[in-house]
Order: C-alpha cells, then structure tokens, then sequence
C-alpha cells in the first residue's frame, strides 16, 4: 500500500489556475467517488482552499493511481497533460507523509504558521469519512498528522502570533485607511474568514455590516460579531456605497462585475479571498482591489521572520514521519504471527524436558512428543492467526495488534517500546 499526493497551491500555481480546481460539496463527493472507482486506489480526500487543491489517496500502484488522478483533473481544469504535469506537485509514500505533515503544521501555508489550515484539514477528511471514501488508513495518516502538528505548536513559537490569510486583509486595510472609524464596511458570506474578518473591523470601531444569500446566516454572524445585516439583494448599490468590501463566499461565478460599479467621490478598498474569485474587475484608479495573491511580499516578510521556527518545525516533521513509518511496521501482524510461534515452540520445548524429567515419557520418545505436541499447537492456533490475518485488513487492525502486542510484550519482543500498544500499569 502506498500513501500519494497531488498538489496545485500557492507555491507552484497562480490563482487563474487554482480557480478551474473550485467543487462544491456535490462535485467533491463526485470526484471522491471517480477516484475511487480506480482498481490502485483504495481511500481518498480532497482539500481544498483559497491557496490550495490537494488529493491525497492510498493506492496499491502509484504509477496507475498517478495516471487515473491526473486524467480526472485534466478534464476538471480543461488543460493539457503537459502543463498540468509541469504545474502539480506529485509525491508519494515518505514524501506524500511529509508533505501531508508540513501542512497539517502550517509550514507549507502562504501564511507560516496561520491557524485555519488544521481545521480545513480536519473538515476534508470529515467530509470523505462520512461518505466511506476514507477509512483506516488515511484515518492512520490524518490522526499522525494532527499530533505532528500538536508538536509543531507546543514546542516552536510559529504561531505565537496567530495569523490567517483574513488578518494579512485586515493588515493591508489599516495600512491603507487612516480613519478606519470613519469608514463603514461589508463583508460577504459567513465562513471563517468572514468572521475573522468582522470581528477585527468591529473592534476598530468600523461600522460593519454582513449580508449572505442565507439571511439567517448573515444574521447569526452578525449577532455573534456585534455587526449589521445588509441584505443580499441590494449588493448592486452596496458596492457604491461602502469604503471597504471584504468577500469571501463559495460563489461558482463572480458577484461583483464592472456592470455594477458606478463613479463616487470616494475611494474604495476591495477584498478579494474566494476561490474562484467574487469580483471581476477591469482596474480602477477610485477602487485598491486585493486578492489572494497579492499577499506575496508580506508572506515573504512573514517567512523572514519565522525563519528559525521554520527550521525547528521542519525537524519535527522529518522525525515525525519517519516515527509514522516505525509505527506501521510495528502494527504489521506478520511478526506477531510468528513471535505467537515462536514462544509456543519455546514452550513445547520446555515441557517434553519437564515430562522426561518427571518420568511421564521415555527419553527415547522425546522428538516424537515434541512433534505430537507442535502438531496440537498449530492446530490449535490456526483459525487463531487467519483470523488475525484477516482482522489486518479491516478497520479494527490496530486494536487487534495492539492486544496482541501487550499480551506478547516481554523483554525478548523486538518492537520498539515507543510504539506498542501497551496498558498502563496502575
């Protein structure tokens, strides 16, 4: 079994390309169930957000899972196999866990060390639990990551300053506007970003207004915030009467168009973090339009001055990993199959000496007890072991190898302590 992963981000594809790679929950759940329908591919999730689109799957032949995965996005993006291959990212086994590992940690972000990308995480793997795409072994990979993650956090200080794709917004907002309590701004839709977002221009004194095609929605966050409803059917005048716009909704097409925008006698600060994006703008002297994107130069800014949690964090990852891979070995049941083996011989051995010593058998019928009693003993155990053997393919593999790894455990077993199952002694 192989781990492998299929990356476009923010590191080596622009945004008109990560735009052709948006789904909605329908087409996500589609393209789960077309990865799957592969004869390599046996578990797959999909992430997917503003900086980046991922497919992580466990498959039985990388080059098979490769081809099938790269013809789904190909049809997706409607673009070449050439470029799409120049463009993705393709690891696998150790390098698809590392990879999988430094973004779970927040050391692959744009922003280092924001704080969304472990919940993203956690909401796509939800997303294809739920729906049977991935099980046991991408349950193994996800939960290693997320303690990986957990060390990155407790013992560097990457995020002592939590930050997000929405705060670096709000950082270019006060860079821009002097008089941010004179200003009033809106902000559209209610995912996290959003919230991030209100919160922030709510407690600068900003008079904030929220709107989403869900009134209730708007109404919610807007109670949760300490902001205003605008409702969604007056967007059109919305955009000709509000300083600032922060958007971030889950939109197929744009929202704002230039149809809608008219001359006022104020400058407007637009902000753009969808994908695909919400506005379509031709550029505008009276209109400062950021997106996801233009945060380059601070992210770069951000790196220079994370640069040694950075390094800390990538030598947490590397032990990580190769910790995930000792860990799967230890869980392989073949060993414990034959250990079971091997201290049963150890006892057939000690007491056809201990029947001989006590007078039960002649000592000229030692080898013939000895196979009798190896006889019983595999007779014995052998609807034990293939009912091992098959538990080790299903989800309760790793409660069954850690029982019989604590029954087995003694000072003799070759697995690392680190990574047995063992029970707490009182």
């Amino acid at each position: 079994m192989h781990y492998l992963t299929v990356s476009l981000s923010h590191k080596n594809s622009d945004l008109e390309t990560r735009e052709k790679f948006t789904y909605t929950d329908e087409e996500k759940e589609g393209c789960l169930k077309r990865l799957v329908q592969s004869p390599s591919i046996s578990e797959a999730m999909l992430l997917a957000t503003c900086n980046r689109m991922e497919i992580y799957v466990c498959c039985s032949d990388i080059e098979d899972a490769t081809n099938h995965i790269m013809t789904l996005l190909i049809f997706k993006g409607g673009m070449s196999a050439e470029h799409l291959k120049e463009t993705a990212e393709i690891v696998d086994d150790s390098s698809a866990i590392h990879h999988l590992f430094a973004v779970a940690s927040s050391i692959d972000s744009m922003v280092v060390g924001e704080t969304q990308i472990a919940g993203q995480l956690k909401d796509a793997f939800r997303f294809a639990h739920e729906r049977g795409f991935a099980t046991k072994k991408m349950s193994r990979a996800l939960s290693h990551a997320f303690k990986c993650a957990a060390k990155v956090r407790n013992h560097t200080d990457i995020s002592s300053k939590p930050v997000s794709v929405a705060s670096v917004a709000i950082g270019q907002i006060k860079e821009k506007i002097d008089d941010l309590q004179s200003k009033k701004a809106l902000v559209i839709g209610v995912g996290e970003m959003s919230e991030i977002c209100a919160k922030h221009l709510v407690s600068d004194g900003v008079d904030t207004y929220i709107t989403n095609r869900t009134k209730q929605k708007a109404q919610t966050l807007a109670q949760e915030c300490n902001a205003k409803v605008y409702e969604f059917g007056d967007l059109h005048k919305a955009v000709n009467e509000f300083d600032i716009i922060f958007t971030a909704t889950s939109a197929t097409y744009p929202i704002i168009t230039n149809d809608l925008v008219e001359d006022v006698a104020f400058k407007r600060f637009w902000f753009d973090l969808a994908i695909p994006r919400d506005i379509e703008l031709t550029q505008r002297d009276d209109i400062f339009l950021f997106v996801v994107d233009d945060i380059q130069g601070i992210v770069n800014s951000n790196k220079a001055d994370r640069e040694q949690y950075v390094r800390q964090a990538h030598g947490i990852v590397g032990r990580s990993v190769v910790e995930f891979f000792e860990w799967l070995d230890a869980l392989n049941v073949e060993p414990i199959i034959k250990e079971i083996y091997k201290k049963a011989d150890v006892a057939v051995q000690t007491e056809t000496q201990r029947a001989i010593k006590k007078g039960f058998i002649p000592k000229e019928y030692e080898a013939q007890a000895q196979k009798m009693a190896q006889q019983a003993i595999k007779r014995f155990l052998h609807d034990m072991t293939k009912k091992m053997r098959e538990a080790s393919h299903e989800a309760k593999s790793d409660t069954v190898t850690g029982a019989m790894q604590y029954i087995l455990n003694d000072e003799h077993d070759n697995i690392p302590d680190q990574y047995k199952h063992h029970l707490k002694k009182d």
